[in-house]
């Protein structure tokens, strides 16, 4: 059977696909908002804004893996007990760097939705390039 294509495989592929843009996304969001307040008001909202960025990269990681594990193996308690303690670990974490350090909050909390932005950003592309098929160019 040469020449016929598997739907699962492509899909698999494109799925892929814009995974790898969303994290390039991700982090060039991430990067021109840290450029952008750095400039604007200083190094403690660019720290602030990489700090969001990252934490907002790290919860989209986790969520993927989440997403890649459902239906697999059987699930193991401890990694359901962490996945669903992240945001009790997230939130912890940033009180703390936040709470003790100059770095601005409110450009934190702005950076925690960098990927909800890439993610749009994708979808956006997703339907602009629909039609002929170019999306990955």
């Amino acid at each position: 059977m040469t020449g016929e294509r598997d739907p699962a495989t492509e899909d698999e592929l494109w799925m892929d696909r814009a995974v790898a843009r969303i994290w390039k996304l991700i982090w060039a969001i991430g990067a021109g908002g840290a450029v952008a307040l750095l400039a604007w008001r200083g190094w403690w909202w660019g720290a602030g804004w990489l700090i969001g960025t990252a934490v907002s990269a790290l919860n989209f990681r986790w969520l993927k893996q989440l997403v890649d594990g459902i239906g697999g193996a059987a699930g193991k308690p401890r990694k359901a007990v962490f996945l669903g303690m992240r945001y009790v670990l997230l939130g912890g974490g940033a009180y703390v760097i936040l709470r003790f350090s100059a770095i601005s909050l409110p450009a934190a909390l702005s950076g925690l939705f960098v990927s909800v932005a890439a993610v749009i950003l994708e979808i956006l592309l997703e339907l602009a390039y629909a039609r002929n098929g170019t999306v990955d160019h």
